[in-house]
């Protein structure tokens, strides 16, 4: 039997355990109830699950025999501190708690994969790693591979899905080298000397040197790194000031830079050391100081070519060539920190659907998926699983 037709007959499970992972969404590393039934979905499968990581769940499925490689397969469980608007009748039950980015969807597709691929055991010599994320949205993989999920047995390679509205329903994102992006959070304090609005040339105003850094440090993007290197810097938060007459002896400005390449600090090419040097010459020119604090929150997804192509023709069979694209994004995905150690890829199924209205961003309050696309999703997992046990790149 075709897996697409396996597929089919657990396409109503499927939905249920996504909308129940919907209506109970937990915040990252309090995910204690979405790891119970994690943990019971597998064992119900005879596998033999641990909880690591505080919050996160392992499970080993061997195939008929273990003389073959690891292949680690992640989907992340945790929530976002968003209300909920959709109005679904399996609304988040958590106020101020929702599945806002998919990762449901992630979970309801992995075990529906890993029940699937159970029944197949018999037609691999290999080992899957069925590994449970949590606290993705703060960089919980990394504390996954200090605690070893790398390790015992040792991974030979990775793969994650995301599902994703910026593609339509019915598409496979499938691309080698960089798909989401490395991401420094930023927080800036400019100082000044405070005063009142009618005297301004007795004080040094941090608000008109703020204003002058926003605008400014734009032109890092094209005039001081290659625009063949793709930098998204933003600021998301101003705040300086108490009254409207008064001038503030400070103002602080954060946000995130994004950039789609590796690099480190100290590289001639690091938006984060241009911003630096940038906004320091900017403030002495307005007489203000400046101070840093900046936190490194992920590297950039980087897809090996090897992965990719065993991807890129799984998805040609599941929805044909013309519905592949290559696509990347601007967005952070912490499945980086695995493709930074095994050969990986990460790969986007589209669900946007305005019959759906699934085609609200991620995070957003009215963020929704098409269901239609979930088992595409689940014989993606499937069938990438069975062919990189083969040999077939």
């Amino acid at each position: 039997m075709k897996i697409k037709e396996v597929v089919k007959q657990h396409t109503e499970e499927l939905v249920a355990l996504r909308r129940d992972f919907h209506a109970h969404p937990e915040l990252g590393f309090q995910e204690f109830a979405t790891s119970d039934k994690i943990v019971n979905y597998l064992r119900g499968l005879g596998l033999k699950p641990q909880t690591v990581t505080k919050t996160g769940v392992t499970a080993l499925l061997t195939g008929k025999s273990d003389q073959g490689p690891v292949l680690l397969m992640r989907a992340d469980i945790d929530a976002l501190p968003v209300e909920e608007q959709t109005g679904l009748p399996f609304s988040s039950e958590e106020k101020g708690v929702m599945h806002a980015c998919g990762h449901d969807a992630h979970m309801a597709m992995m075990l529906t994969a890993a029940k699937i691929l159970t029944s197949l055991r018999d037609s691999f010599d290999g080992t899957i790693k069925f590994v449970f994320q949590p606290n993705e949205e703060i960089a919980g993989a990394q504390q996954m591979i200090d605690d070893g999920v790398l390790e015992n047995p040792k991974v030979d390679a990775a793969m994650g899905v995301h599902i994703w509205t910026p593609l339509p329903s019915g598409t496979l994102g499938v691309k080698s080298g960089a798909v989401t992006s490395s991401m420094d959070v930023f927080k800036v304090t400019i100082k000044g000397r405070g005063g009142h609005t009618g005297y301004p040339d007795s004080a040094v105003d941090p608000v008109v040197c703020a204003s002058a850094v926003v605008q400014q440090v734009q032109s890092i993007q094209t005039r001081f790194i290659s625009p063949m290197k793709p930098i998204a810097l933003m600021f998301g938060r101003i705040a300086g000031g108490t009254k409207n007459n008064i001038i503030p002896d400070s103002v602080e400005l954060e946000g995130t830079i994004r950039y789609l390449f590796h690099t480190k600090p100290g590289n001639p090419d690091n938006p984060t050391d241009k911003f630096t040097q940038m906004v320091t010459d900017i403030c002495k020119a307005y007489g203000c100081t400046c101070e840093f604090d900046f936190n490194h929150e992920n590297d950039a997804v980087i897809n090996d070519s090897t992965m990719t192509a065993l991807a890129y023709d799984v998805a040609k069979k599941i929805v044909g060539e013309d519905n592949v694209v290559e696509h990347a994004s601007m967005a952070c995905e912490d499945f980086a920190a695995f493709g930074e150690h095994v050969p990986a890829v990460f790969t986007f199924v589209g669900t946007a659907s305005e019959k759906a209205k699934s085609t609200f961003p991620h995070h957003n309050p009215w963020f929704t998926i098409d269901e239609e696309t979930l088992p595409i999703g689940v014989e993606f997992l499937v069938e990438s699983a069975l062919r990189f046990f083969s040999g077939k790149k």
